[in-house]
């Protein structure tokens, strides 16, 4: 789940990467429908420092919109709660160890992996499997030369008019609650792919940010969404497909009023059949995008 905890868990997660073309950006979404305007932007929750990434289209909306949708509320109060709240959910129970948990060659690559990014194998191995993965997504991200003041929602959230109500899908105890509560097997399967990523392509999170920014979305969807749905299927479910019919459900009823809208999610949520503009088209709605 490294690379996938980009679009899940964006209060956990804190190199130079350009587009093939100059004019690239990643991909937005307008829906609309008589009396409504939805903007759909699909973020990468921490990117390098420097990076032109913001489109002309998320920009114009942003100027008008009356309201902005992110996962989780983007201010320090509830950063720290996830914070907080990972930290006392995370841990094993006294005797169990992470490692004791995984397949030998998992155990093999667990150890490759925490000395390559300078993470303590100690604590490691006393986290719960989904907890691990964004220990070592974080430090993957760090060593990757990112920066958590420079991920999407920060910067959007701090430069959109002060006038545009800021709401969010989840809170934070809910966010934590969908990767804690999910079937261990399906943590550590995860967990395990996410090993062999981490072991076979070191240089996963800076392609990543590539494809994102020339608007790939074949890329992305085998780069976000593939290697889970593969590995964990009930995982993949819990993470993306449950939640986006949730968050559809909250952007119907945005859409039956009126006014313009502004949705910023992980990027892994809107690519794919099972992405929030596909079930959005197949509600009948007008989308345009890629």
């Amino acid at each position: 789940m490294t690379r996938r905890l980009l679009g899940a868990l964006a209060g956990l997660l804190l190199a130079g990467c350009a587009a093939s073309e100059a004019e690239a950006r990643p991909p937005v979404w307008i829906v609309r429908d008589a009396d409504s305007e939805l903007v759909l932007f699909g973020s990468i929750h921490v990117l390098p420092p420097g990076l032109d990434w913001r489109p002309a289209e998320l920009d114009a909306a942003l100027a008008r919109a009356d309201d902005l949708w992110f996962e989780l509320p983007i201010d320090p109060a509830s950063e720290a709660r996830v914070g907080q709240l990972a930290a006392q959910h995370g841990v094993l129970p006294e005797g169990r160890s992470l490692s004791a948990m995984l397949s030998p060659a998992g155990r093999r690559r667990l150890e490759t992996a925490t000395a390559d990014l300078g993470v303590s194998m100690a604590v490691l191995d006393r986290l719960e499997p989904w907890f691990a993965e964004v220990v070592l997504a974080g430090a993957q991200f760090q060593k990757a030369g990112a920066d958590a003041g420079s991920g999407v929602e920060k910067m959007i959230s701090g430069s959109a008019p002060a006038a545009a109500q800021r709401r969010a899908f989840e809170s934070p105890e809910e966010q934590i609650a969908i990767f804690d509560a999910a079937p261990l097997p399906e943590q550590i399967a995860s967990l395990e792919q996410s090993l062999i990523e981490l072991n076979d392509n070191p240089r996963a999170y800076q392609e990543l940010v590539a494809h994102w920014m020339a608007g790939d979305l074949k890329a992305l969807d085998e780069d976000a969404l593939e290697p889970l749905r593969a590995a964990a299927p009930g995982l993949y479910a819990r993470l993306v497909t449950e939640r986006n019919e949730r968050w559809l459900k909250a952007l119907k009823t945005r859409l039956d009023g009126s006014g313009r809208t502004v949705v910023v999610v992980g990027v892994g949520h809107l690519v794919g059949q099972d992405g929030l503009p596909a079930r959005l088209r197949a509600l009948g709605y007008s989308v345009e995008g890629p």
